[in-house]
């Protein structure tokens, strides 16, 4: 097992073996196939963030059976802001704006005022929330340079894994890009919530006002599972 691999929990490695056509060797291989593009990238001399040690934070903090709801990202931060969760910045670390962007939605849909120096999204993992970005690195500086070196296999795999259990979970898919996994979610189960990206950009568009976390909160309650605490 690659010093990547180890650093995926067990039960996710777990969770992921047991999809059709996958096993435990299809999923390491694929991890090792990732881990040699990251140190070919390294050994050029790139700088690759987050850390190796936080790539998987999402997942050491939410384990599968506790999953309620998914929140996809793209690829990290390319500031060096990231650390494992998507959206996500440590405290006290400036917002970016499209975390900026779901902390003012939060409140005017749920009442929940976060402190301005608050920006890590821990709690909701903890409570049951992956913070799932599609590629879990990035280049410095290069927003969407890894895209292409296994890691949206890896998170087609878990969104599918996720999708693949018998509890209703809410999928939040932001943007075009997050829209287009779609097809990996059975809705007669789960609920996906789409809408525009919490960018800048598109945030006027139709994510503010669209009151995602009161709407996932209702479905999980309408499907006898706890809702979610947003506080932060």
């Amino acid at each position: 097992m690659t010093a990547l691999a180890q650093l995926l929990p067990v039960k996710w490695l777990q969770c992921l073996a047991q999809l059709p056509a996958q096993d435990e060797g299809s999923v390491l291989g694929l991890l090792a196939e990732i881990e040699r593009a990251l140190g070919a990238e390294e050994r050029a001399g790139a700088t690759v963030f987050p850390a190796r040690v936080e790539m998987f934070r999402a997942f050491e903090l939410t384990a599968p059976a506790q999953v309620r709801a998914v929140i996809l990202g793209q690829d990290p931060y390319h500031g060096g802001q990231a650390h494992g969760l998507s959206f996500s910045v440590q405290d006290g670390v400036k917002r970016p704006p499209s975390l900026r962007n779901i902390l003012a939605e939060l409140e005017s849909d749920c009442g929940i005022a976060v402190a301005q120096d608050t920006s890590n999204l821990s709690l909701w993992a903890q409570r049951g929330v992956l913070l799932l970005n599609s590629a879990l690195s990035v280049r410095a500086g290069e927003a969407g340079s890894h895209a292409a070196i296994g890691w949206q296999a890896f998170s087609d795999l878990v969104i599918s894994a996720v999708a693949a259990q018998q509890q209703a979970c809410v999928f939040f898919l932001w943007g075009r890009y997050a829209a287009s996994k779609s097809p990996l979610i059975d809705t007669t189960r789960h609920l996906i919530i789409e809408g525009a990206h919490p960018s800048p950009l598109s945030a006027y568009r139709g994510f503010f006002g669209s009151r995602p976390f009161s709407r996932c909160n209702v479905f999980l309650q309408n499907k006898q599972r706890a809702s979610i605490d947003w506080s932060l």
